[in-house]
């Protein structure tokens, strides 16, 4: 099975895959509300709506591995919508790391950071960059979204 045929569920209960985001470019981050980076919603956002319309989007994937995210998907997307203003699309709660890792994450991360380490995520808020090409690019949790070498990436992917 392919990074894009990876069954998700959205926070609402729909099914999906990242391939029903075509050719876009992808920013996927674990996050948790009560995490001292969830101020990086707000920069997750500003990339939705600076880039959305040309071809990226941001998903949200809710962890509770690291004891910092609430309890049910209800009260996670009000967080979101009422103290961030989210509209990028965010999935069910799952875990990132261990035996019980979703799918998804046991893929991502078998990619190597900038300093050439792979393996469990460290923390709230890591990024991964996925491009059109199926590339996958790591960048750990205290790398802010708007980070110059986030923006080039995304920019140098998207469509001109």
């Amino acid at each position: 099975m392919t990074l894009s045929e990876i069954p998700l569920t959205t926070i609402n209960g729909g099914s999906t895959t990242l391939g029903h985001y075509g050719d876009r470019v992808i920013l996927i981050v674990n996050v948790a509300s009560r995490c001292g980076l969830a101020p990086q919603y707000e920069k997750l956002e500003q990339l939705q709506k600076t880039y959305g319309e040309r071809g990226f989007t941001v998903l949200g994937f809710p962890s509770n591995q690291f004891l910092q995210e609430l309890g049910t998907e209800d009260a996670i997307k009000d967080y979101c919508s009422t103290t961030w203003g989210v509209t990028f699309p965010m999935f069910e709660r799952i875990k990132v790391n261990g035996r019980n890792a979703h799918p998804l994450y046991a893929e991502l991360t078998k990619t190597p950071d900038a300093e050439g380490k792979a393996g469990k995520v460290k923390w709230n808020f890591e990024k991964f960059v996925i491009t059109p090409g199926g590339q996958v690019h790591r960048f750990r949790p205290t790398t802010e979204p708007d980070a110059p070498q986030i923006i080039e990436l995304i920019e140098s992917s998207l469509p001109q």
